[in-house]
């Protein structure tokens, strides 16, 4: 797994709320990052209102404004009213900050650059934009995410489908990519645990607060991944998850990923959200084929049908497809060698004129080979050297070798 950012022995970490730490050129202001906390409280992940309102205006000043009571637009505070009663964001950073929990925003040096291509990719099912910051937890970096992979597919996986995607975060995370998904039951799960079986770098993105576990079975796992990998979500600490933000959640999976594998996913599975995402980003799409009967393969079907996604059947496949130009390279399937591939057409013709049961002299073998006899006599003898025919007293007939 990737470490934290070292330090120096004498000198600890700093683990000030980041509101109080001193900035380096360039980092967002005190100010900037309130604001976000704030926002990200006020509203839901990827409110097309607000993310138009924050590229518009600014978080800190979209935010006074809210805060003095003055209506940026779009009734965005009417919808608001009763969460700015109760909402302190400096405080929500302190408790982040004991929780072991930071929360990134744009200009931050862990930001990850690749989140800001949400600003044009659309809306879908009414989400949109990039986040205002990412609260995270765990010693994996997000601007180290820029070439990971996202496994995303049913939560109700078949045997099969699980198989496969623990295989896939399994090959990937053993050649130190990050795999990327969403910690739910099925194929979340079998992804996450393949990367973990080879000690390789894997991040949850959640729809709830990082401090949760959600799905409530999953405690461990997103225990081991808040200790070894990280742990993500847009929404601040504490935050319970909703049908919308699992939509809102799947665009930043396909956004912090270079591509996105979908295992096993019906024609109404969550997962094809995340896969919408992926190509309105302009990122690798891939699908695993599952039995044509299969109604959890329909939706990954689909996708490869359509030339959404390109087909993939293993992890070979997809680090392909995803890595760098000439990296990762997968030699064509090939079945194994025979002795009768080395063989000439001349050869192969002698060959194919042996009769099997019963010997049958140089000469018979000539006319059902339609070639010469000394031309026949000369193969014979080098099919005989390779243990593809024997000569016995009644003449020439097929060896065991020759069968296989």
């Amino acid at each position: 797994m990737s470490e934290p950012s070292p330090s120096t022995p004498d000198t600890p970490p700093d683990t000030r709320p980041d509101h109080t730490r001193d900035r380096t050129p360039g980092e967002p202001s005190d100010r900037e990052r309130v604001a976000r906390v704030a926002l990200s409280r006020l509203t839901e992940p990827g409110d097309p209102r607000i993310a138009g309102l924050t590229a518009e205006l600014g978080a800190v000043e979209l935010h006074q404004a809210l805060a003095h009571e003055r209506d940026p637009g779009n009734g965005v505070l009417t919808d608001v009213a009763e969460r700015l009663a109760t909402m302190e964001p400096e405080r929500d950073l302190e408790i982040a900050a004991r929780l072991g929990i930071r929360f990134v925003v744009p200009g931050d040096a862990e930001w990850p650059a690749q989140l800001d291509g949400l600003g044009s990719a659309g809306d879908v099912q009414g989400r949109t934009g990039a986040p205002l910051g990412l609260w995270a937890r765990g010693p994996l970096r997000l601007d180290g995410l820029d070439g990971s992979l996202a496994v995303v597919g049913s939560r109700s996986a078949t045997t099969y489908g699980a198989d496969v995607a623990a295989s896939i975060g399994a090959c990937a995370a053993g050649a130190g990519v990050p795999v990327v998904s969403g910690a739910a039951f099925g194929i979340d799960q079998a992804a996450h645990r393949g990367a973990i079986a080879v000690d390789g770098p894997t991040v949850a993105v959640l729809a709830c607060g990082v401090d949760r576990a959600y799905p409530a079975a999953h405690r461990s796992l997103l225990a081991h991944l808040a200790a070894e990998g990280l742990v993500v979500s847009e929404l601040p600490p504490g935050s319970a998850p909703t049908r919308l933000r699992f939509l809102a959640r799947n665009r930043l999976i396909a956004a912090l990923t270079r591509g996105t594998v979908v295992v096993e996913a019906a024609v109404r599975s969550g997962a094809l959200n995340t896969a919408n995402w992926a190509g309105r980003l302009n990122r690798v799409l891939m699908g695993v084929p599952g039995p044509v009967t299969s109604a959890p393969s329909q939706g990954v079907h689909q996708l490869v049908r359509t030339g959404a996604a390109t087909l993939v059947t293993s992890g070979e496949d997809v680090l392909e497809l995803i890595g760098v130009s000439g990296a990762h390279l997968v030699e064509e399937p090939r079945g194994p060698v025979r002795q009768r591939d080395r063989l000439s057409l001349r050869q192969q013709q002698v060959l194919d004129a042996v009769p099997v049961a019963s010997g049958a002299r140089s000469d018979s073998i000539a006319r059902a080979a339609g070639l010469g006899l000394v031309e026949v006599r000369s193969g014979l003898v080098r099919l005989h050297a390779l243990g593809l025919v024997d000569e016995g007293p009644d003449g020439w007939r097929l060896a065991a070798l020759a069968h296989r």
